[in-house]
């Protein structure tokens, strides 16, 4: 079953909470070669302003691809996971990921283009914490290859 390019302007709602946990964020740094301080101890933390570790850059991925999750497990989506490369990510933070916050993300379907069977597949993510402001916008584009690309 090929991409269905209808889902371009589909909104999904927020669904589960995302808890962010010092744990979380110190196994993040840690796997992803993050270093500096503030990220997994909370004297270093504060010391920047900060009432709790902050997480990496781009530790905003873990959030937005729970999210992204309800689009492409929708079997009516026609997305074959096994075929997705990620093409692009960009992040724009409003403001730090911090542990203590409780996340709530809005996926976008902003895109679905097809070019010589290659689907290509936009999402954006907006990652509010728990009083509705803005703290993070995550824009992935995936690219589904075709089923008779071996």
């Amino acid at each position: 079953m090929p991409v269905d390019t209808t889902f371009a302007g589909r909104v999904y709602p927020p669904g589960d909470t995302y808890v962010v946990s010092r744990e979380k964020l110190r196994e993040f740094a840690e796997a992803t070669g993050a270093t500096h301080p503030a990220h997994t101890d909370v004297d270093a933390a504060r010391a920047l302003g900060h009432p709790d570790v902050v997480a990496p850059p781009t530790f905003a991925v873990v959030v937005a691809q729970r999210a992204e999750a309800q689009y492409v497990e929708d079997p009516a989506a026609g997305v074959d996971f096994s075929r997705v490369v990620h093409a692009d990510e960009r992040f724009r933070h409003h403001r730090p990921i911090r542990a203590g916050d409780h996340l709530r993300t809005t996926l976008h379907v902003d895109a679905v283009t097809q070019r010589a069977g290659l689907s290509m597949i936009t999402t954006r993510c907006e990652i509010a914490d728990a009083a509705g402001e803005p703290v993070a916008t995550v824009v992935s584009t995936l690219a589904v290859r075709p089923e008779d690309d071996a």
